[in-house]
């Protein structure tokens, strides 16, 4: 009889930024004031997350589980996609990487229990499992199949109490027009009420934006680097957070050459590398 084929364990990480995935500074420090103000404020309910890839995000969600909520985690893994384009879709993008066993790993690196994990797709969520009116916050980074997106966003929407929050992951990159098709249409036509805006995310209620939004204004996000917008959509006041662009630092090279030009084409000099930033060139 041949030797049973044994799989080498997935290798703990040593820091959370050791798990892979695309959970940025930005939204990692959104997730945490929004979760914290919560708690702050008394709101309590469980979270939910429909797609978790390696654990990135889950983790820090896991961070703010308070006594009696649960955190539920929702992916297909490495189970087999139930259509042709989800299925197309993981092949070009996870099913070399994502594992069930790999974001365990990575999770109880970092905490003592599991989440309730759902292996399978999101769609499963629509049966009522999880109990309406249940949730504080929503995690929605899944499928980027409009059809798919738009049932975990009413997913969502079943799964929270009254002013909870969602974040909506990929609204508006190039690649996920069925995520920014299904995100617009739940604000123009379902109810959705924008509340943040990063690079990445969508972070909004079905409920009153007024604490959430003021919660916002009131933290110094400046000061951790980010720039600070305010846009009205849909009759809504909304935040934009976006990294901090820092000026280019000339070279002392550059600076020594400049100095020891003559007056005439140092000006000259300056005009036409002025003139190059203008047109973001350099």
């Amino acid at each position: 009889m041949p030797a049973e084929e044994t799989v080498a364990p997935h290798p703990a990480p040593l820091k959370r930024d050791d798990i892979p995935g695309w959970f940025f500074g930005l939204d990692r420090a959104a997730f945490g004031h929004l979760l914290s103000t919560q708690s702050a404020a008394g709101t309590t309910g469980d979270i939910l997350e429909l797609g978790s890839y390696l654990g990135r995000s889950a983790v820090l969600l896991g961070d703010h589980l308070r006594p009696g909520e649960r955190l539920t985690v929702c992916d297909l893994f490495d189970s087999e996609a139930g259509d042709a384009d989800n299925a197309a879709e993981m092949a070009m993008s996870y099913r070399k990487t994502l594992t069930r066993s790999a974001f365990e790993s990575n999770y109880l690196a970092f905490h003592s229990e599991l989440p309730e994990i759902v292996q399978a797709p999101t769609s499963v969520l629509a049966d009522g499992r999880i109990p309406a009116g249940s949730c504080r916050f929503v995690h929605v980074d899944a499928s980027h199949l409009y059809e798919h997106v738009a049932g975990d966003i009413a997913v969502a929407k079943a799964a929270l109490s009254e002013h909870g929050l969602v974040a909506l992951d990929d609204y508006r990159s190039e690649h996920t027009p069925g995520v920014s098709a299904a995100v617009w249409e739940a604000v123009f036509t379902g109810g959705l009420r924008p509340v943040l805006l990063t690079p990445m995310k969508f972070y909004g209620t079905w409920g009153d934006t007024g604490a959430t939004r003021q919660s916002l204004l009131e933290h110094d996000w400046r000061a951790a680097g980010y720039t600070v917008d305010e846009d009205t959509i849909a009759g809504q006041r909304v935040l934009r957070l976006n990294y901090q662009v820092k000026a280019p630092v000339r070279s002392t090279s550059r600076r020594l050459a400049l100095d020891l030009l003559p007056p005439v084409a140092t000006r000259a000099t300056r005009r036409v590398l002025q003139t190059l930033r203008e047109r973001r060139t350099i």
